[in-house]
């Protein structure tokens, strides 16, 4: 079990470049192990194609036979046009073992590709590093299993969870590398949703300045009630315009959103409990300004207990990120 975390852990690294790149596929990796030796590695390309699957398969070539495959997604059981079911092509290759820790939510697949493997004589093993390789593709099982893509709230505060000065100056709350962080988590999203307030106050950018990932380019959004027309000396000027968020649930290949600003758009999602995930980056200084978030209809203090629960908290730089999920 030990050996095989670890070499999952590997694929799922792998998988991790796909995330933001694939939708609406499930961003996927895969190790081939024979003999103790990696002999072909993959992930989920840009656009869903090829599978992990089949990337590593084509490297590994004759030395897959008799091997493990490593993969983070039950393999598909069902073949599309753009290319066979990576669980036929896994026991064509000769692999005599698959690890695979979590089932497919989509129905075409759905338990049907770990069965296959067995009936063709493959030991498969299911179950190990579940959590990890469900949180990679939070985004995938959230559409398929709910209808809507997975949310995350983005913030970056004051210690006394102040988002600007009074004046309105934000720029910058946090520093170099809380903001290369934020750059990262953009690369991961399908989508980054802002409000029209943020949009006339800031006019952001929401691209991604990152080295290395400089080719992501993830469709920006903005919530307006009034769908007025953005200006063109705006940087968002080709942005989508939504009235409401509820529109972004009939985009198929929406699987992660970034939401970005500003406290109206915050208060909403969270009254409407339609955030997933909440990263607050929070900088040692203190404002006295804008606040983060408005009024979301709290009644009784203690229905905000119990609602949310810490995953992670690290200093980046000076700043320190909160990491919190959504208890369901």
């Amino acid at each position: 079990m030990i050996r095989d975390a670890r070499w999952l852990g590997a694929a799922l690294a792998l998988a991790e470049r796909g995330v933001g790149r694939t939708a609406p596929n499930p961003s996927v990796g895969c190790i081939i192990v024979t003999d103790g030796r990696v002999v072909g590695r993959g992930w989920t390309q840009p656009g869903g194609r090829p599978h992990a699957e089949a990337m590593a398969l084509a490297q590994a070539g004759d030395a897959a036979r008799g091997g493990t495959a490593y993969v983070t997604l039950e393999p598909c059981a069902h073949v599309s046009l753009r290319g066979p079911a990576c669980s036929d092509s896994l026991i064509d290759a000769g692999i005599a073992r698959v690890v695979g820790p979590v089932t497919d939510p989509d129905p075409r697949t759905g338990g049907t590709g770990f069965a296959r493997l067995r009936a063709a004589g493959i030991a498969v093993t299911e179950g190990v590093c579940r959590a990890e390789a469900a949180a990679l593709n939070a985004g995938f099982f959230s559409r398929t299993l709910h209808g809507r893509p997975f949310v995350t709230l983005k913030l970056a505060l004051s210690t006394d969870g102040c988002v600007a000065m009074a004046d309105g100056t934000s720029r910058w709350i946090t520093g170099a590398q809380a903001r290369a962080h934020a750059h990262l988590e953009r690369a991961r999203a399908d989508l980054i949703v802002v409000g029209r307030g943020t949009l006339d106050a800031d006019d952001p950018a929401l691209d991604v300045r990152l080295e290395g990932v400089e080719d992501c380019h993830p469709r920006a959004a903005v919530l307006s009630r009034t769908l007025a027309v953005i200006a063109p000396d705006r940087r968002l000027a080709g942005a989508l315009l939504l009235r409401d968020f509820a529109e972004v649930d009939a985009m198929p290949t929406v699987l992660n959103v970034l939401v970005e600003g500003g406290a109206g758009v915050a208060a909403s999602l969270l009254a409407a409990d339609r955030v997933d995930r909440l990263l607050i980056y929070r900088a040692p200084i203190v404002l006295g300004g804008q606040r983060g978030i408005a009024d979301i209809g709290l009644h009784d203090l203690a229905d905000a207990h119990g609602r949310w629960a810490l995953v992670e908290s690290r200093a980046l730089g000076v700043d320190r990120l909160e990491h919190y999920a959504r208890t369901r």
